[in-house]
C-alpha cells in the first residue's frame, strides 16, 4: 500500500501556523482534534497536568511524507519542551466507505505538485 499516516501532536497555539504552511503546499484531508496529555514538560504538582493540545492526522502517499513531516516540523517549532511530537504509521487498508470499496492513491489525491 502507497498509503501512510501522519499523526503529529503540537501546541494548540501553533495549529494556525500549521494549517497554512500545508494549505499553501496543496495538502489535503486533514483532521484536526483537541486532545489532552502530557509528556517531557508535564507539572504533576499542577492542579490539571494535562495540557490541552492539537492531534492531525493526514493521510498521504508515501512519496509526500518527508515534505509534509518537515513543514509541520518547521511551523510547529519553538524549541523549548512541549512543542509535540510526529508520527509515520503505514496503513496496510484504505477503504472510502461512500463507494464501500478500497481506496485507490491515484483515485483519491490530485496530483498536486505545489
Amino acid at each position: 500500500m502507497d498509503i501512510k499516516q501522519i499523526v503529529a501532536i503540537i501546541r494548540r497555539d501553533k495549529l494556525e501556523e500549521v494549517e497554512k504552511k500545508l494549505q499553501g503546499m496543496g495538502v489535503e484531508r486533514i483532521n484536526v482534534s483537541k486532545v489532552k496529555g502530557y509528556g517531557e514538560y508535564h507539572d504533576f504538582f499542577a492542579r490539571d497536568w494535562m495540557i490541552e493540545e492539537v492531534r492531525l492526522e493526514i493521510f498521504t502517499r508515501k512519496g509526500k511524507v518527508e515534505t509534509i513531516t518537515a513543514a509541520i516540523m518547521d511551523a510547529a517549532h519553538t524549541g523549548v519542551p512541549g512543542d509535540g511530537i510526529v508520527a509515520v504509521v503505514p496503513v496496510e487498508k484504505f477503504f472510502l466507505i461512500r463507494t464501500r470499496s478500497e481506496a485507490i492513491p491515484d483515485e483519491f489525491w490530485p496530483k498536486y505538485t505545489r
